[in-house]
């Protein structure tokens, strides 16, 4: 039997919260250099408030360092301050129009700190997963009570969308747990 397109599309949403999941967390130190790292910084550049890969390319030569080669020389310092401004706790090192980016290590504090940072990132993204059982439920209710479909197809249906945002739930709870796990190991 085929999935349910209601079903369908509510999977498919879920993936997309998990999804940015992952990316947040991928920005999350672990104490090696990751160029996911920088994601999240936004330049102030051109009138307007630019993500750094459209400014410059990065990379990680080494397990300390990152490396950005900001394309246009009038953005270095631009770049230099939205990466300290960043609240990554890096300090960047401008050397023309390349940017070296050590990689310090993660105190204890520091890793207690990500670590929650973390959960917050988990909390979104189960909100988020619960929002979209919510628009599967509402059109559900409405479709039995308009007499589309009977009382036994909207208890099955809905006991469907709850079983699959328990499942995305765990899967957040999984991927979260692994992140602190990587965090916090020495």
């Amino acid at each position: 039997m085929a999935e349910d397109p209601l079903l369908k599309d509510l999977r498919r949403r879920m993936d997309g919260a998990l999804e940015a999941l992952r990316k947040e967390l991928g920005g999350l130190r672990t104490g090696r250099a990751s160029t996911h790292l920088l994601e999240p910084v936004h330049v102030e550049a051109y009138g307007s408030a630019m993500p750094l890969n459209q400014l410059a390319s990065v990379s990680a030569p080494e397990p300390r360092l990152l490396v950005v080669q900001v394309w246009d020389r009038a953005m270095v310092k631009a770049v230099d301050k939205a990466i300290r401004e960043a609240g990554l706790g890096l300090n960047p090192q401008t050397e023309g129009q390349v940017i070296r980016v050590p990689i310090p290590d993660l105190t204890e504090e520091r890793r207690r700190e990500l670590t929650r940072v973390a959960a917050k990132y988990a909390e979104q993204a189960r909100v988020s997963v619960r929002n979209v059982r919510r628009d599967g439920l509402d059109p559900l209710k409405k479709k039995e009570k308009d007499g589309e479909i009977s009382q036994d197809q909207h208890r099955k249906l809905q006991h469907d969308i709850q079983a699959l945002t328990d499942d995305y739930i765990k899967k957040i709870d999984e991927t979260v747990a692994q992140k602190e796990k990587e965090i916090l190991q020495v």
